[in-house]
């Protein structure tokens, strides 16, 4: 009996492994991203490693800005953007297919400013301070932010034109990568930068002189910042692993304010490398933490104000309708 009971165990194990479900096939899903604080849900999800539990591979790669991102997914070399909506909205305005499937942050860019700006800046009469910069020094001051067509060019030029009222002989408006924001401000090589987390924790820290002069949603208020963008193609043929990413970045944004300090782990590794203190990018991410909105649903009114306002700059060549940029569906399941 013993043995026979040994030969039914073995048979039915044979029969359970022939008809066993064969485990799930791993979807690669091709991510760029820009290494800025407002991106942390990306780095919480990779950090934490869930994507594989749904059979997800993410292979991720670093731009220094949006514009060259957005390119690189029109050029099919990228599934998913963490990018800003103004390059968004600058690829879908020329015909570029790819859709907003959920949202970062909303306010996160603030301007930071240093020596003489910094101390001598009135927040009750900026136009005068820029006037009074230039009849001292003998040049207009310097401000350092992303390339044009990025959200802080164009929130930085909206606060000059609209709120500040800055004549253009007053200041001079400089566009490079991220890295060279922070390098500029620390080297004194500018005099301000519209700019977010974590170089506005960082120039502020290393820089004494250094203060914020406007702060994050009064240089244009309601302003969306970073979303996820997914190309057309990955919607199409991946849709599954679309729907995925979209729901461990909802659970990401969850763990931020739960976990602060395991977040700052994460942006240890991604922000950091090994240049940055711990303490230092705790500090910026509680200061982003408030920020954190993942509803696209939530930034299409002020996607639309910031989309008027990049046409009438020239930064956008025509406007697009916003139900061709946006893709609810995938936020809405996870909701």
């Amino acid at each position: 009996m013993r043995r026979r009971d040994l030969l039914r165990a073995g048979l039915a194990a044979s029969v359970a492994s022939r008809v066993a479900p064969a485990r799930a096939a791993t979807t690669l899903l091709r991510v760029g991203y820009i290494p800025i604080l407002p991106m942390t849900p990306l780095f919480v999800l990779a950090g934490e490693g869930w994507a594989a539990s749904q059979n997800l591979e993410l292979k991720l790669s670093p731009f220094s800005s949006g514009p060259a991102m957005v390119q690189a997914m029109a050029a099919d070399s990228l599934d998913i953007a963490y990018v800003g909506v103004g390059p968004a909205l600058v690829a879908r305005s020329r015909g570029l297919p790819q859709r907003v499937v959920a949202s970062n942050v909303v306010d996160q860019v603030a301007l930071v400013g240093r020596g003489t700006l910094a101390r001598d800046y009135d927040s009750q009469d900026p136009a005068g301070s820029f006037r009074r910069f230039r009849e001292r020094e003998g040049r207009a001051a310097k401000i350092a932010t992303l390339p044009q067509g990025s959200v802080p060019d164009a929130v930085l030029r909206y606060w000059l034109l609209r709120i500040a009222r800055i004549p253009p002989s007053d200041v001079e408006v400089i566009g490079v990568g991220e890295d060279a924001v922070q390098q500029q401000l620390l080297a004194g090589a500018v005099d301000a930068a519209s700019i977010l987390e974590p170089i506005l924790t960082i120039v502020q820290e290393r820089d004494a002189g250094a203060r914020t002069l406007v702060p994050n949603g009064a240089m244009f208020p309601g302003q969306p910042g970073a979303v996820v963008v997914a190309s057309e193609n990955a919607i199409a043929m991946r849709s599954e692993a679309v729907q995925s990413l979209v729901a461990l970045h909802a659970r990401a944004l969850k763990f931020i304010p739960a976990d602060p300090d395991r977040t700052t782990e994460h942006l240890g590794f991604f922000l950091g490398r090994g240049l940055v203190q711990p303490a230092t990018l705790k500090r910026a991410l509680l200061n982003e933490t408030p920020r954190f909105v993942g509803d696209p649903r939530r930034i299409l009114a002020g996607t639309s104000a910031l989309q008027d306002f990049m046409v009438e700059l020239g930064a956008l060549p025509k406007p697009t309708k916003l139900d061709e940029l946006f893709e609810f569906r995938f936020y809405d399941a996870v909701r």
